[in-house]
């Protein structure tokens, strides 16, 4: 073996995960850390993809691994295009819905029409994406759809509630190139309702891509799911933009004194004046900073209330004493008590355990 070959082996292949698809990652490899003299490094760069398994020690230790993770590959074979993931680099960031590791920002997409834009499950996603801690980005598709004047209605709107908002109209291909702007060089998150155009738009910005999309359903004015699993695609540009599974209404638990921060325009009356109490949710309480006549402070209410509930329902878990259960039905909250436990169903794995341990009894009396 050559002298440059050595020294390439001895260098650590290291890449980004694209795909994860059952036990198999999709990995990208960073073509700065290959030798350029070596034979190998010459067919790693006309093929940067390799389709790797997790190593059995990560699996044991329960490390698991994301789209988005920086990882380490060991046992290439350039001729098969196969890897072994060694170990993960330590994260900068971890989105759970969707799993996303290392995103830098969020790609909030909605549609101003076909589906029309609902301001309050708007504002339910930008909660979402605000309390991951990420910046956020909105992006409206389908504006060919409103007049000037209707655009700009929207945008004075979401101004307001404390952000900047691009129009985007896939089918004309107008507001592409901003989005790009927007993305380049960054790992990005797209996120949004089903039926908006975000598979449309990443095949704007992808033209290879070339990702099936569906049309809106006329009778409930929403999209069908078209993107089954997470997807890191590399942009021409430069950058990683991470397509996922669209979902109507995004889970909300947080504490409910984290919830004011999730809302720029209550961030700002803050910064102007404190309230009264440190502890205050701002609802009833004297001397609130927050309260008052702004568009989204009866979103603010409705989500507190399930903030609370949630919150309610973590400390009742925690609390094994209690006798009474916390149930939602149809949007209302009530007090349930539990169950003793004779009264409790058990399950048929426990039923068949209990007839294992009467027959292992039976065989020892014999």
């Amino acid at each position: 073996m050559s002298q440059e070959a050595t020294s390439t082996a001895d260098v650590p292949l290291m890449g980004t995960v694209l795909a994860v698809q059952a036990n198999y990652y999709q990995v990208r490899l960073n073509p700065s850390l290959l030798a350029p003299l070596s034979e190998k490094g010459k067919a790693l760069r006309s093929s940067p993809l390799l389709l790797c398994t997790r190593r059995a020690r990560l699996k044991k230790l329960g490390q698991q691994v994301m789209v988005g993770d920086r990882v380490e590959i060991v046992e290439p074979d350039w001729a098969g295009g196969r890897g072994a993931i060694a170990s993960v680099l330590p994260r900068k960031s971890q989105l759970d819905r969707p799993p996303v590791a290392n995103a830098e920002q969020i790609l909030l997409v909605f549609a101003l029409e076909e589906p029309p834009l609902d301001p309050y499950q708007l504002s339910r996603f930008l909660v979402k994406a605000e309390s991951t801690g990420l910046d956020v980005r909105l992006c409206l598709n389908k504006s060919d759809l409103l007049t000037i004047e209707q655009q700009q209605q929207w945008h004075n709107r979401l101004e307001q509630w404390g952000y900047q908002p691009v129009f985007v109209s896939v089918r004309q291909g107008n507001g592409i190139s901003e989005v790009r702007n927007l993305l380049k060089l960054r790992i990005s998150a797209m996120a949004g309702p089903s039926g908006v155009g975000k598979s449309s738009l990443i095949n704007a910005l992808v033209p290879t891509v070339n990702l099936r999309t569906s049309e809106v359903s006329g009778k409930l004015s929403r999209g069908r799911h078209t993107t089954r699993h997470v997807e890191l695609f590399t942009l021409p540009d430069g950058g990683l933009l991470a397509d996922t599974p669209g979902f109507n209404q995004p889970d909300l638990n947080y504490h409910p004194h984290e919830l004011v921060n999730f809302f720029p325009e209550a961030r700002q009356r803050l910064t102007q004046q404190t309230c009264q109490f440190s502890d205050c949710l701002h609802r009833d309480e004297p001397n609130c900073a927050v309260r008052g006549d702004w568009e989204r402070y009866e979103h603010y209410l409705a989500f507190l209330e399930d903030a609370i509930a949630h919150q309610e329902q973590i400390d009742q878990q925690a609390d094994p004493e209690s006798s009474l259960k916390l149930k939602t039905k149809r949007g209302r909250r009530q007090y349930e008590p539990k169950l003793e436990t004779k009264y409790r169903r058990h399950s048929r794995r426990t039923q068949h355990q209990a007839l294992q341990e009467l027959y292992q009894e039976a065989d020892e009396l014999q």
